[in-house]
């Protein structure tokens, strides 16, 4: 899969998507990186631990978060995105479910739409999408945690997102999907996306985990955002395991470290099933 100028090997290779909330109410780390001289700086300590790819976000989407206006998000987002498209050499994902904040993020050199809401919030979002040429990843989410049969319910909706990409032109091959873990889903819910990740690559397109320090670890851990590096450190691995292609994080080194273990584990046994 091509995202900006740099082709990821989604199908044998998990990659660490580095989070960078320029938002002063981020659940995890609000108004830490509103000023764009930490801003860059935090991009540039991600890019030495191994980043593969630069999520930038202006609104946080914590549950019961205030929505931002399109303009205001617009004016959080588009001088970052201009300043570390000159200064870094790194694909940048916008989070963003506006049609108008995403036209205005790749026109300043954003290569990927990240839309938690997959398409469906926005109708404008999908023509944006496919007119910019620009990569998307689509995910999962309903107004409320209510379903007749959860995983057949949750692949239902994922492909009305999939039919509004193609009635759109927007090309299969530029399309990530993201199972929207803590989005529409309760404690239980969550957890069985977790623990049944391989099933969501089976229109085989590229899968993105986005759990870091999110509320299905807190719950379980009982521990507050602040503390939950181990418990989304598990689930880097699980993704691993499982054939994810990009985890979404805030704490890029140790995942990276993370990712790279539990990936040599596997080839080398790939290598002995070989033997």
């Amino acid at each position: 899969m091509r995202i900006g100028n740099r082709e990821f090997d989604t199908k044998n290779q998990t990659y660490v998507c580095g989070i960078l909330n320029v938002t002063p109410d981020s659940f995890s780390d609000g108004g830490k990186w509103t000023d764009m001289d930490r801003a860059l700086r935090q991009v540039e300590t991600m890019l030495d631990q191994g980043m593969d790819l630069l999520d930038i976000g202006g609104e946080s989407t914590r549950p019961g978060y205030t929505p931002v206006p399109a303009e205001e998000e617009i004016r959080r987002v588009i001088p970052v995105i201009r300043a570390v498209k000159e200064r870094f050499d790194v694909p940048v994902s916008l989070d963003t479910y506006k049609a108008e904040t995403a036209r205005a993020g790749i026109e300043a050199g954003a290569d990927l739409i990240n839309d938690i809401w997959g398409l469906k919030k926005d109708p404008e979002m999908a023509r944006v999408i496919a007119a910019g040429k620009a990569a998307c990843c689509l995910m999962h989410n309903r107004e409320k945690a209510e379903y007749e049969d959860f995983l057949p319910d949750v692949f239902s909706d994922l492909a009305e997102s999939l039919k509004l990409a193609e009635k759109a032109g927007i090309s299969r091959d530029k399309i990530l999907l993201d199972p929207g873990v803590g989005f529409g889903k309760t404690y239980e819910n969550n957890l069985e996306v977790l623990a049944r990740l391989e099933e969501f690559r089976w229109w085989g397109l590229p899968v993105l985990l986005g759990c870091s320090r999110k509320s299905v670890i807190g719950l379980t851990l009982d521990l507050p955002a602040d503390q939950r590096e181990e418990g989304t450190i598990v689930t880097t691995v699980m993704a691993v395991m499982k054939g994810v292609s990009f985890v979404r994080v805030h704490d890029v080194e140790k995942n990276v470290r993370a990712v790279r273990m539990a990936e040599a584990i596997l080839r080398q046994g790939r290598t002995c099933g070989e033997n």
